[in-house]
């Protein structure tokens, strides 16, 4: 964790590790509070991950894919469904 000191001192850097390292950046401020740094990529995913798990149809959907998968029983495209 970063002090907010530090991360001022060197904002381009850390932003940029941040963005590049897919990797979120903590930042703390003197009075214990402290802050996440981000990419955007990054923040769209983790809202759509919750939203994803937040819903239950969507979840109980992949269940339903993931046990037809696991016994081998799920549809199989053909090469025109495949774009062949």
């Amino acid at each position: 964790m970063l002090s907010v000191n530090q991360f001022r001192a060197n904002l381009k850097q850390y932003v940029d590790l941040a963005i590049d390292n897919h990797e979120p950046l903590q930042v703390s401020r003197k009075n214990g509070e402290a802050f996440v740094v981000m990419s955007l990529e990054d923040y769209e995913r983790e809202q759509e991950t919750l939203y994803i798990l937040g819903n239950l149809s969507l979840m109980e959907q992949i269940q339903s894919s993931l046990t037809t998968y696991n016994k081998g029983t799920g549809h199989t495209p053909n090469s025109d469904e495949l774009g062949f």
